[in-house]
Formats: C-alpha cells, sequence, structure tokens
C-alpha cells in the first residue's frame, strides 16, 4: 500500500515539506496512547537485542543522525521499532541552513541528494529537548547525538565550536558522534585530515568525559585515509567510528542526467552508496581491534542488507534514505526479516 501512496501522492509533494509531514505524525505516534499502540506493532523480537558502546539495544537497526536533526521525534521512531535514534547534526550556533530547494529524490536510483547544511535550533535548544526526554520518560531509546562545526565559525576555530556543542549535549547523550564528514558546511571535511582530526578529537574527547565518543567519516576518503582515521580513533581511545556518510560521487546513477544535474550540489545517499559503504565497513573492521564499536550507515534497504553489515563486523546499523521510499513500517520489515534470516540459519 505504501508504495501506491508514494508514487501517487508523496512523490508529488517537495521532499522536504513531505519530510515535515512525516515529523508532524511520527511526533503523534511518540505521545501515548499512541505510542502504545505503534509500540504492540513494531517492537522488536528479544532475540533481536544486542549490546554496543556499553548500552543494550533493542535492535542493531537504528536511524541515522538527520532523520530528527532537532531531537523532536526519538519517541516515535522509538514506537516504530527502531533500535537506537542518532540526532542532529546540532551545531553550537543556531541556523537555518541552505536556502530551499535542498533535498532532491532520485527515484530510479532509490536515492536522495541533500545540501540541507545543518539546519537545527542549536546546542542549547536540543539540549533543553533531551534534558525533557531524560525526565520524564520512563522508556526512551538510545539516543546519540550527532555534532558539527557552525557555518559561521571558521575552520581555525572549529575545536572551540564542537567543545561548547559537546560541553552542553555530551552529559544528555546515551553517545557523542563528531561529524566531520557532510559535504554541505564549506570546509568541513578537511578537517579529516589527521594532523587536523587529532587535536579536534582529543578536545571532544576530555569534555565527553565518560560519553562514549565516535568519529563519522566520509566514504571518498581514499582507502588509507580511512585506516588512518580509524587507527586514530583507537589510539585516541574512542569508542567507535561511524561509516559513512553522503557521498559526493554520481557515478552509476541511473537517473536522467538531466534531472541529476538540476538537483545540483549536495552529498548522495541511498542505494549507490551501498558497495561503497561495505567496503569502508570491511575495510575498518579490518583495522580496529574487535571492542571498538563500528556503526554502518550507506545504502542500506533490506533486512538482508542490515545482516550482510553484522556479517561484515558493524556493532550497529543505520539508515535513513530507504524510510522514505518504504514507510513507517520500514524498522519492523527489517527487524522481522532478520529474525526470519537467523531462525533459517542465513544468518
Amino acid at each position: 500500500m505504501y508504495p501506491f501512496f508514494f508514487r501517487t501522492v508523496l512523490s508529488r509533494i517537495d521532499p522536504e515539506t513531505a519530510h515535515h509531514g512525516a515529523m508532524t505524525v511520527i511526533r503523534v505516534l511518540g505521545i501515548p496512547p499512541f505510542a502504545w499502540i505503534a509500540r504492540g506493532l513494531t517492537a522488536p523480537a528479544p532475540e533481536l537485542a544486542t549490546t554496543a558502546l556499553g548500552l543494550r539495544f533493542a535492535s542493531p537497526f537504528g536511524v541515522a543522525a538527520g532523520f530528527d536533526k532537532d531531537v523532536i521525534g526519538a519517541p516515535g521512531l522509538d514506537a516504530l521499532g527502531f533500535g537506537h535514534v542518532e540526532v542532529g547534526t546540532i551545531t553550537a550556533v543556531p541556523q537555518e541552513g541552505n536556502p530551499r530547494p535542498r533535498l532532491f529524490r532520485l527515484v530510479p536510483d532509490r536515492a536522495v541528494i541533500n545540501r540541507m547544511g545543518f539546519n537545527n535550533a542549536g546546542a542549547e535548544a536540543a539540549a533543553a529537548r533531551l534534558e525533557r526526554l531524560r525526565r520524564r520518560r520512563r522508556r526512551r531509546p538510545v539516543l546519540g547525538v550527532n555534532i558539527g562545526k557552525s557555518r559561521v565559525v571558521d575552520v581555525d576555530a572549529a575545536t572551540d565550536d564542537y567543545v561548547r556543542s559537546a560541553s552542553l549535549l555530551a552529559p544528555l547523550a546515551d553517545y557523542l558522534v563528531v561529524n566531520v564528514s557532510s559535504p554541505n558546511t564549506p570546509g568541513l571535511r578537511g578537517l579529516q585530515a589527521v594532523e587536523t582530526l587529532r587535536p579536534l578529537l582529543e578536545a571532544v574527547r576530555d569534555t565527553a568525559g565518560t560519553t562514549p565518543l565516535l568519529v563519522k567519516i566520509a566514504p571518498d576518503l581514499p582507502d588509507d585515509e580511512v585506516v588512518a582515521v580509524a587507527q586514530l580513533a583507537v589510539d585516541l581511545g574512542l569508542a567507535g567510528l561511524i561509516a559513512t556518510n553522503t557521498t559526493l560521487s554520481r557515478e552509476g546513477l541511473r537517473t536522467d542526467e538531466d534531472v541529476v544535474s538540476a538537483a545540483g550540489a549536495g552529498g548522495l545517499s541511498g542505494a549507490p552508496l551501498r558497495s561503497r559503504s561495505l567496503e569502508v565497513l570491511r575495510l575498518v573492521r579490518r583495522n580496529v581491534p574487535a571492542g571498538f564499536c563500528v556503526i554502518s550507515v550507506g545504502g542500506v534497504d533490506t533486512a538482508e542488507d542490515v545482516q550482510e553489515r553484522l556479517d561484515a563486523g558493524a556493532d550497529l546499523v543505520q539508515g535513513y534514505t530507504a524510510f522514505l521510499y518504504r514507510g513507517p513500517l520500514w524498522a519492523r520489515q527489517i527487524n522481522r526479516g532478520l529474525v526470519r534470516l537467523r531462525a533459517s540459519g542465513r544468518a
């Protein structure tokens, strides 16, 4: 039913407008009694529970950063069956992001191009919402918090900017992520260079205290740089790494070239990222110790995709883009599919 609704209705609506509409419904689903009803239909099977980062996850499958930028939909996403929610990217300074339109569907590729530009209400607003979630809810999802550089801050001052966000958000997060890999903030990806990244991660690590800290990298890094960042994260005592963010590549797309060109600059996510994301996961896993958490994201669509990432060494798996194409029962489909795969011995 949802594929028909997508083709006939949602595909005709501006993607960002459709996202805001979906978030309204998701917020309602986070409120009792709607949350109880949704959870009864979508709750992951007990055998899917997994442990990572010293935390218990009801399912290894969660929502990647970018979907819930302002900590407004986490309870509803939990009610839909996701094992964790990574909110953000959040910046120290509130910002509107890039001008609209800034989100584009590539339907033949089951992909999206975005140049949102870290639009969010800022770290102080996010901290207030996280505090309310912690204070008022007996049940809440595992919450990761993804932080990035404020656009108005020069790259040279990025460390202090990240530290400001970390000081506000780390005490309220189950884990914290340093995002240096979005293509939509000028100069940000340059922070992935090891000589620049080391002091930044050291400062955020010291600020985060006991909150597990991870770093998120781009799929466009050469393999040797992927290994260098992974080894740096291990050397600095970080808890883990997230692979990968969106890509600047447009290779191999089935969507008409004119449509792709019209969408313009931005990060590509969805099915076309699947192969490279899996390559980076395997590369990272080979170069980090067993206890180091690796979260895989990029091109995940089905339960088979999630299980493939777990088999390749991911501790957790995240998705986002396929949510737009699969609809509100996507996490339920993934979780039930994982149970079937394991029961059949294919996992």
